[in-house]
């Protein structure tokens, strides 16, 4: 298993990336904001217009360690990345599994499954933890809905079913955040899901921690031998990590969702963070996406226990984790993908 190491988030607009011998070092002109060796480095995320330089370009590359460069908005702009060092063998199995409908329909059902279920146990745990704040009938009500596709899943055998009961257990569950905002509920109100760009708060909020999510599931899937860009309830789209984007459904309520209402009802971050630009998209601005990172960071590790695994693993790993056991279930060794199911 691989050792959870550290991500480098770069958020200064005016910083500029070189390498300095085996040190990765982020200036401001002729300023040096920080050093950090490469070796303790899984990846390096970069937010706003800023540059880099082909000499750290070409260590990153060599020692593996990712470079992403990432909009104000936290839209993915480029990566940098070595070789492909993907086993061959594995990969032409995910090929394989991914032209097949029947297998396609088969794991996007699991990825859905395990989605739903924990996007339930947080309704049930904001219920047994907040009933006198929140509506806790309507929470109920969407708990005993998602039961129900829940069975339906069990049942299902058609990628295009699935997809229809991932959307109505999505809607199910988006229609409850309000209940889940504890404080300064006026300004992180939530009225459903906007992208690119995100329309309020909450959304530039939760957009910006998936994205987080996609980059360390992404690292993750490619560590271990497989196409990120090859999934089973995502499809095939140019430029598009459809396998990250399938495995991180299954950890974004546990993950993300979980860590944006804690920053909000903890007061954390606040309506002061965030502008809306010309456009009428909403950005956060530089001291708000700080606090939110390192939150990000601390949750990283924070430990559970694997369901799967039965032993204690850092929340940071749980990407790993579940694309080792991808990999595992595409290379015969395992008889279905063993979901993560929060307890």
């Amino acid at each position: 298993m691989r050792k959870l190491m550290n991500v480098l988030y770069v958020t200064t607009p005016e910083a500029y990336l070189t390498k300095d011998g085996e040190n990765v070092v982020v200036r401001v002109e002729d300023n040096i904001l920080g050093r950090v060796p490469i070796h303790i480095l899984e990846g390096i995320v970069t937010f706003g217009y800023m540059g880099a330089s082909p000499r750290l370009m070409g260590l990153c590359a060599e020692r593996g360690v990712s470079l992403s460069f990432l909009s104000s908005f936290g839209k993915f702009m480029a990566r940098v990345e070595g070789p492909v060092s993907g086993n061959v063998l594995l990969r032409r199995r995910q090929y394989r599994n991914a032209d097949d409908a029947s297998m396609s329909a088969k794991i996007a059902s699991t990825i859905v499954l395990g989605k739903v279920l924990n996007c339930r146990t947080v309704l049930q745990r904001a219920v047994r933890d907040h009933r006198e704040k929140i509506d806790s009938g309507k929470l109920e009500q969407s708990i005993a809905k998602m039961a129900y596709q829940v069975k339906k899943l069990e049942q299902c055998r058609q990628l295009d079913t699935v997809r229809g009961i991932e959307g109505e257990a999505a809607q199910t569950y988006f229609s409850c955040f309000p209940e889940l905002v504890l404080e300064n509920k006026d300004y992180f109100s939530f009225s459903g899901r906007s992208r690119r760009p995100p329309l309020d708060n909450m959304n530039a909020l939760i957009s910006f921690l998936y994205t987080l999510l996609v980059h360390d599931t992404r690292s993750a899937l490619e560590t271990v031998g497989l196409d990120p860009a090859v999934g089973f309830l995502h499809r095939d789209r140019p430029g598009r990590p459809s396998l990250a984007l399938d495995l991180i459904e299954e950890l974004r309520p546990v993950i993300a969702d979980r860590l944006a209402f804690s920053l909000i009802n903890r007061k954390q971050i606040n309506e002061n963070g965030f502008v809306r630009n010309e456009s009428g998209g909403v950005v956060m601005n530089d001291e708000t996406r700080k606090i939110i990172l390192t939150a990000w960071q601390k949750r990283k590790q924070e430990e559970i226990t694997h369901p799967f695994l039965e032993e204690k693993v850092e929340i940071g790993l749980l990407p790993y984790v579940q694309a080792l056991l991808m990999a595992r279930f595409l290379r015969g060794d395992l008889d279905g993908y063993p979901v993560f199911i929060w307890r």
